[in-house]
Order: structure tokens, then C-alpha cells, then sequence
């Protein structure tokens, strides 16, 4: 999903890197209601052909999958707070929003890219 969420931002204006940073700075609360990617993608180009602003369509986009991965999490998870790992812990917005709909702290490691590859390094090693 990661080239898909990259095209989108690029379709926006945005680097991935600044894409959860400019979501948050939304006017107005757009819904973008499709699930299918394709859809997904014809939609936002249904938005911006209408004129809304990339902020907006952007928080509409980072709303749509938080709301579905945090009913995943709400599922199978305890309570207490999360951490959240993998280069898509670098995205402000998806933390807040995830923390915001959870009411739980979302916890990031300074450098949340290398966790995965930590891990199986100790698991490799025979330490976890």
C-alpha cells in the first residue's frame, strides 16, 4: 500500500514525507468514503477536479484509512497505550488521529523504520 499512499500524495502536490504534516492542515472535513484503492483514486480526482483544497482531500484520505485500521486494532487489542512502527510511524497525522480515535497514547520510537529489523535480528540470534 505504500506506493499507493506515495502516488496519492504525489497526485496532491505533496512528498510522502510532508503529506501527514500538510493533512493537518485542513479547512474543511471531507469524507472519502471508498474502500477499493482504484476507487479511492477516482474519488480524489473527482475532489480535486471540484476544486478542494489537497489539505483537505489529504486529511480526508489519512481519515479514511485510520478509521478503518483503528476498527481493526479496537478488535484485537487490549487497552493501554500502542507503538507504532515502520516508516509510517513518521506520519504525524496518522499518529494523531489513530491516538484521537483510540483515546490511547500512540508511543513512537526515535527510529521507527529500524524496529521491524531489529526485532528479526534478535529473533535470528536466538534473543527474543
Amino acid at each position: 500500500m505504500n506506493w499507493w499512499w506515495m502516488n496519492l500524495a504525489r497526485s496532491l502536490g505533496f512528498e510522502i514525507e510532508s503529506f501527514g504534516g500538510e493533512a493537518l492542515q485542513f479547512k474543511e472535513d471531507l469524507s472519502i468514503s471508498s474502500i477499493c484503492t482504484v476507487f479511492t483514486e477516482s474519488e480524489v480526482t473527482s475532489l480535486i477536479a471540484k476544486g478542494h483544497s489537497p489539505q483537505d482531500i489529504a486529511m480526508g484520505l489519512h481519515k479514511s484509512v485510520i478509521n478503518r485500521v483503528a476498527g481493526i486494532i479496537k478488535r484485537v487489542s487490549g487497552k493501554g497505550d500502542m507503538v507504532c512502527t515502520g516508516g509510517v510511524a513518521h506520519n504525524q497525522c496518522r499518529q494523531q488521529l489513530l491516538a484521537e480515535i483510540l483515546d490511547r497514547e500512540v508511543l513512537v520510537p526515535e527510529n521507527p523504520q529500524l524496529v521491524g529489523a531489529l526485532g528479526a535480528s534478535l529473533l535470528a540470534r536466538g534473543a527474543a
